[in-house]
């Protein structure tokens, strides 16, 4: 009885020679054809699941673009350059609308398209920095949910839906590629997500949806040759709705702080407070040059680009833990974040020599022709 049969580099057991006999009669001297079954077998399997797998794929972005297609709008607006077109996505009932800072940030007259409907729509915040506009059209109208970007992963498979050129909504597959900081040696103002998706002109403002058919970033850049993309968390842009919700603008928080960056670490951290400036929250609040920065709200700070997430998410007005380590012992002390100062050369909350000129919003940077 053959126990194990090697073919090619494979260890077959004895339990799948015997099987495979069937198909070679048993024949002595049968084993390279009991090999080279097995391997057909082997390999039509594989296919099967392979198969199975696309068309598994192919059954999700199907659903999810059904369940969202009737929330994602097509947009029309002007600016002093000529007639402009996007995408953008409903988030309520009361038609609310998210979409990218170039559709709907600095434009006139813009009306929205969904089903068969058109409305003209009014602009209620728009951020640079960030790279979102929220716009608002009067009608009851479908939404998509929105999800938790942080639950986002490397090569986590996301889906958009978006009306490139005239042509009707159109869904796209991808996979998350990374999450950056930075892009052609300049900083955004907060982390964005980079997808593995090819976009067109005319996809700007788009959903990025999660399998679960959730919103979990807006698209909001084209990168390289537009076989990619940077969306905007949502959790970042649901920031900027509520800092509207609550003060009717975007409202950057800042304490004060000068920061630089350690050969070493000290609890993980390698950022150092350098300064505090006069008159700010931090000046009076227990904190000291020298101190290891290691957290500031619910952000953690382990190098001095980190301090750029902890900015945008500060909101003046709001209390602010912020833990350092000094002494070799953990201190927590408590600010309230101010309004930013009117300094055009001077970024939120945190100032970091040797980063601050080379911030750059989305908006700066090369995208659909």
């Amino acid at each position: 009885m053959v126990k194990e049969l090697v073919y090619r580099g494979y260890a077959f057991p004895g339990w799948m020679v015997g099987a495979i006999s069937i198909l070679t009669g048993g024949r002595r001297g049968s084993s390279r054809a009991a090999g080279t079954s097995l391997l057909l077998l082997l390999s039509a399997a594989g296919l099967a699941r392979s198969q199975e797998t696309l068309a598994s794929i192919s059954a999700d972005v199907q659903r999810i673009y059904e369940n969202a297609k009737g929330a994602v709008v097509r947009i029309e607006s002007e600016d002093d350059f000529g007639r402009l077109a996007g995408t953008g996505f409903l988030i309520d009932p009361n038609g609310t609308i998210y979409t990218a800072y170039d559709v709907g940030g600095e434009s006139r007259d813009i009306t929205v398209e969904f089903g068969s409907n058109r409305y003209p729509a009014r602009r209620l915040v728009a951020d640079a920095k960030s790279g979102v506009a929220i716009l608002k059209v009067e009608a009851n109208t479908p939404w998509i949910p929105l999800g938790n970007s942080d639950e986002l992963k490397l090569a986590s498979p996301v889906v958009t839906i978006g009306y490139p050129l005239d042509l009707p909504a159109t869904p796209t597959f991808g996979l998350v590629g990374g999450f950056d900081l930075k892009y052609l040696n300049r900083y955004f103002s907060t982390t964005l997500v980079r997808a593995n998706l090819p976009v067109q002109k005319g996809e700007a403002g788009s959903p990025i949806l999660n399998l679960k058919g959730e919103a979990v970033g807006i698209l909001i850049r084209s990168i390289g040759n537009q076989s990619a993309c940077y969306a905007l968390p949502m959790k970042a842009a649901e920031k900027i709705r509520s800092d509207y919700v609550r003060y009717g603008a975007a409202r950057p928080g800042w304490l004060g702080v000068s920061v630089r960056e350690r050969e070493y670490a000290v609890g993980d951290s390698k950022v150092e407070i350098s300064g505090l400036e006069e008159h700010s929250p931090a000046e009076n609040s227990g904190l000291q040059i020298g101190d290891t920065l290691l957290q500031v709200g619910q952000i953690k700070v382990r190098t001095a680009p980190d301090t750029l997430n902890v900015a945008f998410f500060l909101t003046a007005g709001d209390r602010v833990p912020v833990t350092v380590v000094r002494d070799g012992k953990g201190i927590t002390v408590e600010l309230t974040a101010a309004d930013m100062p009117a300094s055009p050369n001077r970024e939120p909350s945190m100032l970091l020599p040797g980063l601050s000129s080379e911030l750059r919003s989305p908006a700066e940077f090369p995208s659909y022709p």
